[in-house]
């Protein structure tokens, strides 16, 4: 029998989780994925708003474990578990950052803000610094807008070059994103707690050597989705590119509930079990959150992204979004935390740049987008630290 006093302090600490992860929707998994589709007026910013709500739930139930289990239980080190306090405050200090960049137009990375309020919290509480995971979450920080960046100028120039004709162009790159999609991880499909992709699901099911079977599968894939675009082109091609834009756009968003979701109900896992939640249930609640968030807040940020940052045609939407698929696939793989507004912003300038030297980027914009990114981290990790040295002097 749960206790009065435990289900008090978890419900505050869900409800910080629940502003958190609708701030994410409203802000970076809301806004960054349909932007460059919106930017190219392959769908409205009211129909996109709706779109990526949806596939951010199914996003964060499928696929938010790796990254829910990394911000919870691997960023701090030592014997240290985060309190239920210590996530409330971690919590809503992120989210009070996020929201500011929501109302101000400048998107905040969400990843930098709860990273760092799990970091101050944990610190606080007399962890240790997890440094291999911090490691790899720098890593992955550090390449992501020059990897993004330039494999979408690469995408772009490629598009607008004319050795290779663009409808094959882009039908070649929509057999990459169909061998991505064949490979990537997702809950349903496995067994024992461990995710499985499309083509190894396919494998499991008939006789012979796995590896092949795999190989075999995932070409598969990535054949019929050439062959649907290829008769979608009978239309026309700059039809066929808005849908795979759309298709796009719905891929991104889903990775982004996959990968954000974490960053919301993430630090409450060490204190779920004592309530008898499992992670599956928060996965669900954190998904909510999303949806509602994109659904209510998410119209500002997109058009900011899509008109501010870049003036932006299909091909170049094409060229943003592919990479940061990619990448957030990589991310959720390792269950590293990232910024949506990082990837995409940074794909949009490398595609921006293909066409331009300056890409029709407002460099004052990305001056003070990448100072916010910088201070929200060191803002986060004091003002957690801060905060819970302080409440435990007060109250705890």
């Amino acid at each position: 029998m749960v206790d009065v006093a435990t289900l008090l302090t978890f419900a505050f600490a869900a409800m910080a989780s629940l502003f958190m992860a609708w701030t994410i929707g409203a802000g970076s998994s809301g806004s960054t994925p349909f932007a460059p589709a919106v930017g190219a007026n392959a769908i409205s910013v009211m129909r996109a708003g709706f779109l990526v709500g949806i596939c951010c739930l199914f996003g964060a139930i499928f696929q938010g474990a790796n990254v829910s289990e990394a911000v919870g239980q691997e960023l701090i080190a030592g014997s240290v578990t985060l309190s239920a306090e210590a996530a409330t405050l971690g919590l809503t200090i992120a989210a009070v950052l996020v929201a500011i960049g929501v109302f101000t137009g400048y998107p905040i990375a969400t990843a930098f803000t709860v990273t760092g309020a799990v970091i101050g919290v944990g610190l606080a509480m007399g962890g240790d610094p997890a440094w291999a995971k911090y490691q790899e979450i720098a890593a992955l920080w550090l390449l992501t807008p020059f990897v993004g960046g330039a494999i979408a100028y690469l995408i772009a120039r490629t598009l607008r070059e004319e050795p290779i004709p663009e409808r094959y162009v882009v039908l070649i790159l929509t057999g990459l994103v169909g061998l991505l999609l064949a490979n990537i991880e997702f809950a349903v499909l496995g067994s024992d707690d461990q995710g499985a992709s499309i083509a190894e699901a396919i494998a499991s099911g008939l006789p012979g050597p796995t590896t092949v079977l795999v190989v075999a599968a995932s070409i598969a894939i990535a054949l019929a989705c050439t062959g649907t675009l290829w008769l979608d082109m009978r239309h026309g091609t700059t039809v066929a590119e808005r849908h795979f834009l759309l298709a796009l756009g719905s891929l991104v968003a889903f990775s982004a509930g996959g990968s954000q979701v974490g960053l919301a109900v993430g630090p409450l896992i060490p204190i779920a079990p004592d309530v008898g939640l499992s992670l599956t249930a928060l996965l669900v609640g954190g998904g909510v959150g999303l949806l509602v968030g994109a659904w209510t807040g998410a119209t500002r940020m997109i058009k900011a992204i899509s008109q501010d940052y870049s003036s932006l045609g299909p091909r170049r939407s094409i060229a943003a979004l592919i990479p940061s698929f990619a990448i957030a696939q990589v991310a959720i793989l390792y269950g590293i935390p990232v910024s949506f507004n990082q990837i995409v912003v940074s794909a949009i300038i490398g595609s921006g740049y293909a066409a331009s030297s300056s890409g029709g980027v407002s460099k004052r914009k990305m001056g003070f987008t990448v100072l916010a990114w910088l201070l929200s981290l060191a803002i986060a990790i004091v003002c957690s630290f801060v905060g819970f040295w302080a409440l435990e002097q007060t109250v705890l």
